[in-house]
């Protein structure tokens, strides 16, 4: 599967992500670590599939600052982009290491999915 079809596919599944941020929203309902990571990849998976979609290969890894990089060198508008490099700690380290909440607490839900939806559309 190449170009179009798979880029459908991965922006179906950050569709799923950003779904459940709408229910997540509460910041009562799931703790930040479960939000963020949530957030992180539905930006992540958005701009995969965008890359997929100009018919590019992406890196395979959970960061963001590539993936905005490789959109760049493609000559594609970023502006706006970059703040959702603060969501590349929720990859994986915030998933491991709680202790990191208390120091970079997640304190704004409302704009993470807005940020966040800004990138499926």
């Amino acid at each position: 599967m190449r170009g179009v079809e798979e880029a459908k596919l991965v922006l179906t599944m950050a569709g799923k992500d950003l779904r459940a941020l709408h229910i997540m929203c509460n910041p009562e309902s799931v703790d930040d670590e479960i939000f963020g990571f949530h957030a992180q990849q539905a930006v992540e998976k958005s701009l995969k599939a965008w890359i997929t979609a100009l018919g590019h290969e992406h890196t395979y890894k959970h960061d963001l600052r590539p993936l905005i990089v490789k959109l760049q060198s493609l000559n594609c508008d970023v502006n706006g982009l970059w703040e959702f490099v603060d969501l590349n700690i929720f990859a994986v380290q915030y998933r491991y290491e709680t202790y990191y909440i208390l120091m970079y607490p997640l304190t704004d839900r409302i704009s993470s999915i807005k940020l966040s939806h800004c990138t499926t559309e």
